[in-house]
């Protein structure tokens, strides 16, 4: 299980621990969708499209590591190496989205605290980078949707 944990009220930057132990750090860009990730002394930059529905993990050479696609929607994918990955919104009004294989729920992206900003994954199955991705790419939808309410 993955934990994605604020490290300050003003902002929307995360640690991230696996198994209890640290995993990432996430810096999310103030003005746009995206942020750089730092895993496990690893550099990438999550790139984001001008309406934040799709999402590209690019590492330090440029090369594209794993994408989303229609996030926001209903239903939406996660693309790595040559596998797809879908995701569906549990409902309108909890923060939470399933991890959706061969028609069943194997997994979820949950807020565990409001207030706080916290997360967890329950992704069994997934590589954990792209579990991370994942992640990542809901927390920050979730921060834009609050900042723009």
């Amino acid at each position: 299980m993955m934990e994605a944990h604020r490290t300050s009220a003003w902002r929307g930057d995360y640690q991230v621990a696996l198994g209890g132990e640290p995993f990432a750090t996430y810096a999310r860009s103030t003005w746009r969708g995206g942020g750089v990730l730092d895993v496990i002394g690893r550099r990438y930059e999550l790139r984001s499209n001008l309406w934040a529905t799709s999402y590209t993990l690019v590492d330090e050479g440029g090369a594209t590591v794993v994408s989303a696609a229609r996030v926001g929607r209903r239903e939406w994918t996660v693309d790595s190496d040559g596998t797809t990955h879908r995701f569906r919104r549990a409902s309108m009004t909890r923060m939470e989205h399933e991890l959706v294989v061969q028609g069943v729920t194997t997994g979820s992206l949950r807020r565990t605290s409001t207030w706080r900003g916290d997360a967890v994954a329950d992704l069994p199955g997934l590589p954990p980078l792209v579990a991370l991705f994942a992640l990542v790419v809901v927390l920050t939808s979730w921060d834009m949707a609050s900042a723009a309410t």
